[in-house]
């Protein structure tokens, strides 16, 4: 609720129109030029920002998710091993 609050507070004071200019060589050109709320940058930035950050820790995190899905499956198969030798009667070592 407070964060809704203060989105709106952010929304009003920022109503003027702002222009994005994507060509740096000619700042006039109609076609490359996008004319919006300043609010309407600000929210897509953040919302950009937030995205490539999410993306970036997914990807960093990797090595982590795949150690867990090794160590998981490990972790099977030897519970599966130990059922087996338990049906078997055979003697597990370290026991």
């Amino acid at each position: 609720m407070p964060l809704a609050v203060i989105l709106i507070a952010l929304s009003v004071a920022n109503r003027a129109s702002a222009i994005l200019t994507i060509d740096p060589f000619n700042p006039g050109n109609p076609a490359l030029s996008y004319s919006a709320p300043l609010f309407i940058w600000l929210f897509g930035a953040l919302l950009f920002g937030v995205v490539i950050g999410s993306a970036v820790t997914w990807l960093t995190q990797g090595k982590y998710r795949r150690k867990a899905r090794n160590s998981s499956r490990e972790a099977a198969r030897l519970l599966e091993r130990a059922e087996s030798a338990e049906k078997r009667n055979i003697p597990l070592a370290n026991s």
